[in-house]
């Protein structure tokens, strides 16, 4: 049974909840899991049992003792995919707004994986148990294109693509208000929030190069609609970009900062166009997604700005 000890410092740990630091420190088990052996009381701070929610202080000592669970098999699960090209070696589908891309804590049915499996067996050779075919993700507020792999090789080639920034993406995303410029870019590194661990932020201790691109497409009396090219692929990118520069995704309840509802449906941020080389016969590809029906309606209502 693993035991493991952890100091917290002034530059790790500090004021975070007890869990979230866990689940930074541990990666080989999910945030519930964690709960769950905090809940048994097999976590103690500085030798004194400690709930999920304490926060941590300079100096704080923390020891656990666990076991790793054996994982559970995902199971294919018949969901309709939109299958927007398939071959033998790749699979480019438009994910729906609100599905999770593969099983992890608190999802373990109804994700893109689940389908994947079902409608393509042979994905459940390739790469990680856990997130099989997956070459790369989108949020689960976010829709569009995506590209999954059948086979060992074309994952590999298609993830070194992502390393060498030879596959390219646009976005359309719609923000608040208007942006200083007509082409610009943002180029905040991105890490977990230093306090509040669940959460991606430029305010960090371990940042990461970031890279995001815009232009604008329309300008709204609220909003602005921009095609926006991320050139590298941190997580929650896109949101925690624009969020910080004052002109949040709208519909983001997460990284969104104003109080004013704008009755979007959900996260208007919608993977457009997609780009890449085939792993086999080498031609590169390109793929497009029209914007989905209820951001096209929510952008219909919205009076144009002079």
């Amino acid at each position: 049974m693993p035991k493991r000890e952890f100091l917290v410092s002034p530059l790790v740990g500090l004021d975070q909840r007890l869990d979230v630091f866990l689940s930074e420190k541990i990666r080989d088990l999910t945030r519930s899991q964690i709960q769950k052996i905090v809940d048994e009381q097999k976590v103690k701070v500085n030798g004194v049992v400690r709930k999920s929610s304490y926060r941590l202080r300079e100096g704080d000592r923390v020891e656990l003792e666990y076991e790793i669970p054996e994982p559970e098999g995902i199971k294919p699960e018949n969901i309709p995919l939109r299958l927007v090209y398939s071959d033998d070696h790749i699979v480019v589908i438009d994910k729906p707004s609100g599905m999770v891309v593969h099983p992890g804590a608190g999802r373990k049915h109804g994700t893109l994986v689940n389908a994947l499996l079902y409608h393509f067996p042979e994905v459940a050779e390739v790469g990680p148990k856990e997130r099989p075919g997956i070459v790369h993700r989108l949020d689960k507020e976010t829709s569009g294109l995506m590209v999954t792999a059948k086979t060992q090789k074309a994952q590999n080639d298609l993830q070194n693509q992502f390393r060498m920034r030879e596959i390219n993406k646009l976005y359309l995303g719609l923000v608040w208000g208007k942006m200083p410029e007509k082409k610009g870019e943002i180029t905040w590194s991105i890490g977990r929030h230093a306090k509040h661990g669940e959460r991606m932020s430029i305010k960090t201790k371990k940042p990461r190069t970031a890279e995001t691109q815009y232009t604008v497409q329309e300008e709204y009396i609220e909003f602005s609609l921009l095609e926006i090219r991320p050139l590298t692929g941190r997580t929650h990118q896109i949101r925690v970009h624009f969020s910080a520069s004052g002109h949040p995704v709208v519909g983001d309840t997460r990284y969104g900062r104003r109080k004013v509802k704008s009755r979007c449906p959900r996260l208007f941020l919608h993977s457009s166009w997609l780009s890449f080389i085939h792993p086999e016969t080498r031609e590169r590809l390109e793929f497009s997604s029209s914007l989905p029906e209820d951001l096209k309606n929510f952008l219909e209502k919205q009076e144009k700005r002079k």
